[in-house]
C-alpha cells in the first residue's frame, strides 16, 4: 500500500487530505511542523509527501530540501495560499513535483496524488526506443539529457528554448516519455499556423450549435491532452487576446468550450517552445508577463548544431542509417570533414535535409563531398568584421532575404499567412518576395 506523508499545521485541512487519500486506499501518516516531518521521514519510507508551504517551524522548501537531499526519488507537492503563484514557482523550481492552491480542491488533490504515485523508474533499452532520437555524445547534449530526466519527475511547466531545428519537440517527447503521462496523450499545437479565428474553439472545443457550421461537441486541445502533455510550440505566436484564455486556463486548471455555460476541469501538464527570445517579447509588450511567468518556470535552452560540432558524425550516420532503408551506405572522410566545419543555420533538421538529398544524387555505396551540395559560406557576415564589405551587395541582401524567407515558412509549417505575420510584412509582400527569389 502506498504510504503519503502530510505535513500542515491546520489540523482542518490535515483531517480533510488524512480521510481523502485514506479513501482512497493510502496510508497516512500527518506531521504539523518541519521537525515532525523530518522525524517520520527518519522513522519510515514514504512514496509521497503533501506539505503546506507556511508552517511554525519553516516552510513547506525546508520540507522539500530535507527530502531532496536525503530520498530525492520522493515527489513532493506543496499546498500554497490561493493566488500566491511566486510561492508554487519557487516550489517548482526548488524540484516540486506538483502545487495546490488553498482552499484545496479535492479533485485535483485526487487527480495530483494518482499522477504522484506512477512516477515511474524508467531506464533501459525498451525506454529508450520509445524517446525519439535525441542524438549526440558531446558535454552538451548529455547536460540537456541530465537536465530532462530531472523536469520528468516533476509536474513543473517547462519552456524549451532554442533555434529552429534544434529539436525542441523531441525534447518535450522525451520528457513526456519519462514522466508519470507517459501512457496518457502528447499532444503538439503549432501556435503560428492556427488562423487567429479559430483559436479558441480549437483550443478549448465548442458545443453544437455554438456557431453556424458547428454540428457535434467538439473536443479542443486541452481535453484531447487529458492526463497527458499538450506542447504548445512556437507559443510566441499567440495572439494578445489568445494569451489572456490561456492564462486563465492554465491558472484554474479549467476550460469553458464555445458555447457551454459551465467550465470543465483540466488535467495537463504544459510544455512550451519558441525560437524567439520570449523575455525580450515581454519587454517590448508583445507577450504578456503574467503569462511568460507561468510557463518559463524551468527553461530548458537546447544547443545549436554548430555549438557540438563533435556530434555531427554520430547524427549523419544514424540518420544514414534510417533514410537509407537498408543500403549499405557510407560516408567518405572529406564528406564528413565537410560536414563539421559546415555552419548548419537549420540545425539538425538541416542535417537531416541534407543526407536524404545526398542519398538520392550517391552513385554506388558512397556519399561523397560533392554529393552533400553544402551551400558556401557567405562572403560577408554581419558583425564579423566591421570594415569588411560584401562583393555584391545585392546578392547578399538576396541571400540574407532568403533566408529569412526559408525559415519563416520551415516555423509555420509553409503556412504564407503565419509566415508574414512572424516577419511583420503584408501577405502580398510576402507573396512578391517569394516571387522575385523563385521561392516555391
Amino acid at each position: 500500500m502506498p504510504r503519503v506523508l502530510i505535513v500542515d499545521d491546520e489540523p482542518d485541512l490535515l483531517d480533510l487530505m488524512e480521510i481523502t487519500l485514506t479513501k482512497m486506499g493510502l496510508d497516512t501518516r500527518c506531521a504539523a511542523s518541519v521537525a515532525d516531518a523530518r522525524r517520520l521521514l527518519e522513522e519510515d519510507r514514504f512514496d509521497l509527501c503533501l506539505t503546506d508551504m507556511r508552517l511554525a517551524d519553516g516552510s513547506g522548501l525546508d520540507v522539500l530540501q530535507y527530502i531532496g537531499e536525503r530520498h530525492p526519488a520522493m515527489p513532493v507537492a506543496v499546498v500554497t495560499a490561493y493566488g500566491n503563484t511566486s510561492n508554487a514557482v519557487d516550489a517548482l523550481k526548488a524540484g516540486a513535483f506538483d502545487y495546490l492552491s488553498k482552499p484545496v480542491a479535492l479533485d485535483q488533490l485526487r487527480t495530483l496524488v494518482k499522477t504522484a504515485l506512477k512516477v515511474p523508474e524508467k531506464t533501459g533499452a525498451a525506454v529508450e526506443s520509445r524517446l525519439g532520437e535525441l542524438l549526440g555524445e558531446s558535454a552538451a547534449m548529455q547536460e540537456i539529457r541530465r537536465q530532462i530526466d530531472k523536469l520528468a519527475r516533476t509536474q513543473a511547466p517547462v519552456h524549451i528554448s532554442g533555434e529552429s531545428g534544434s529539436g525542441k519537440e523531441l525534447a518535450a517527447r522525451r520528457i513526456h516519455a519519462l514522466g508519470s503521462r507517459a501512457d496518457r496523450p502528447f499532444v503538439p499545437v503549432n501556435c503560428g499556423a492556427i488562423p487567429e479565428s479559430l483559436m479558441e474553439s480549437e483550443f478549448f472545443g465548442y458545443r453544437k450549435g455554438a456557431f453556424t457550421g458547428a454540428q457535434a461537441d467538439h473536443e479542443g486541445f486541452f481535453q484531447a491532452a487529458s492526463g497527458g502533455t499538450l506542447f504548445l510550440d512556437e507559443v510566441a505566436d499567440l495572439p494578445l487576446a489568445m494569451q489572456v484564455k490561456l492564462l486563465r486556463a492554465i491558472q484554474e486548471k479549467k476550460v469553458r468550450r464555445i458555447g457551454a455555460t459551465q467550465e470543465e476541469p483540466v488535467d495537463v501538464r504544459i510544455i512550451s517552445a519558441t525560437h524567439q527570445k520570449l523575455a525580450q517579447m515581454v519587454e517590448n509588450g508583445r507577450f504578456r508577463q503574467d503569462l511568460y511567468y507561468r510557463l518559463n518556470v524551468i527553461e530548458l535552452n537546447m544547443p545549436s548544431l554548430r555549438e557540438r560540432p563533435e556530434d555531427i558524425p554520430s547524427l549523419a550516420q544514424a540518420l544514414l542509417t534510417r533514410l537509407s532503408k537498408g543500403r549499405a551506405i557510407r560516408l567518405d572522410a572529406e564528406a564528413l570533414s565537410r560536414l563539421k566545419r559546415y555552419a548548419f543555420p537549420g540545425n539538425v533538421r538541416e542535417l537531416e535535409n541534407v543526407i536524404e538529398r545526398a542519398l538520392a544524387m550517391a552513385d554506388g555505396e558512397l556519399i561523397r563531398a560533392d554529393d552533400l551540395n553544402l551551400a558556401p559560406a557567405p562572403a560577408f557576415q554581419p558583425g564579423e568584421n566591421a570594415d569588411a564589405v560584401p562583393g555584391n551587395l545585392q546578392d547578399y541582401l538576396d541571400k540574407v532575404e532568403r533566408e529569412a524567407l526559408l525559415k519563416a515558412l520551415e516555423q509555420t509549417r509553409h503556412n504564407k499567412t503565419a509566415a508574414a505575420r512572424l516577419l511583420g510584412v503584408t501577405f502580398r509582400s510576402l507573396r512578391y518576395r517569394l516571387e522575385r527569389l523563385g521561392i516555391e
